[in-house]
Formats: C-alpha cells, sequence, structure tokens
C-alpha cells in the first residue's frame, strides 16, 4: 500500500491479482488495475503521482513468454506502460527513486534489481543476500538503495544492505 505524495490518493496491491486505486480523503475506490496474473506483492506511487510500480508473483514458476512480475501504469488511467522482470522469480518488494527515473524491486532470487523507469531497461542486479529480498528504498537524494532481506537457509535473521549507486554503473 502506498500514499501519493500529495498524500490524496491511496493504491493497495490484491491477492485478487489488482491494484486499486483509493480517494484518501473519502476511502472511494477510483480505478482498479487489471493485467497481473498472480498475487500483487507491493505497490508505489512514482514521486508526481502519475504512475505506479507494481510487483508480484506473475514471474513464480511461470514458463509462459513475456511473464514478469514488475509492472508500471498510468495512474489517471490504468494503462500499463511497462512490463518487466523475469519468469523465475517472485517480486516481494518495489519502488520509484526520488526522481522518477528509477524502478528497484526485491526478488526472491535473492537479488536487488534497479531498472531504468522509462524503458523498463535493467541497470543493475545487485546480489549479496542469503534470503529473499523482502524490501527496497531508495535514500531521499537517490545515491543510495537499502535492501532487507528474509533468513536465508540456515541463518537465523535477515540482513540490511546499503548500496551506492552513485554513479550509477550501466554496464552490468
Amino acid at each position: 500500500m502506498s500514499f501519493s505524495l500529495d498524500g490524496k490518493r491511496i493504491v493497495s496491491g490484491s491477492f485478487d491479482n489488482t491494484l486499486k486505486v483509493w480517494d484518501a480523503q473519502t476511502g472511494q475506490e477510483t480505478l482498479t488495475l487489471k493485467g497481473h496474473s498472480s498475487y500483487v506483492n507491493s505497490v508505489s506511487f512514482s514521486p508526481d503521482g502519475k504512475r505506479i510500480v507494481s510487483g508480484g508473483e506473475d514471474g513464480f514458476g511461470s514458463y509462459r513468454e513475456g511473464a514478469g512480475g514488475v509492472k508500471v501504469w498510468d495512474s489517471a488511467t490504468g494503462q500499463e506502460s511497462l512490463t518487466l522482470g523475469s519468469k523465475d522469480c517472485s517480486y516481494t518488494s518495489v519502488c520509484f527513486s526520488p526522481d522518477g527515473k528509477r524502478l528497484a524491486s526485491g526478488d526472491t532470487d535473492k537479488t536487488v534489481k534497479v531498472w531504468d523507469a522509462a524503458t523498463g531497461q535493467k541497470l543493475l542486479t545487485l546480489k549479496g543476500h542469503s534470503g529473499y529480498v523482502a524490501s527496497v528504498c531508495f535514500s531521499p537524494d537517490g545515491k543510495r538503495l537499502a535492501s532487507a532481506s528474509s533468513g536465508g537457509s540456515g541463518v537465523s535473521s535477515g540482513t540490511v544492505k546499503i548500496w551506492g549507486l552513485s554513479p550509477l554503473d550501466t554496464s552490468k
């Protein structure tokens, strides 16, 4: 669940494979977004409120062409503008960078991915967690990314990692 930066709308993801946009003042549903083929685990508004990113189970165990569990939507029309991600993991957390130019995803494949929010091109894959990545968040200046993971096999607790992103290395 996420508030828009102006506080006027809320977006929620659901086990019914949809996202819903709500008026934060009245509680009325204003939009339903359909396009995920499985559970929606994480949602977030872009800083300008014009887009929504969602992460879900679409790719997990799916071998259909084009499967990808991260989607970007127009928050006014509900139209899907991008689908990205792979067919071999579930996306547990997604967020926009403070300038809205990048996305981050936390994945069940124990990685963090950074994407170009306009094109969907993968910019970085960050490895080092021993369990699935449960949460991702950019720093306010967009130069760092925090990720938290579950405990992996034989690990009693998860980890938090801080990744430096400046300058962003786009060669990976």
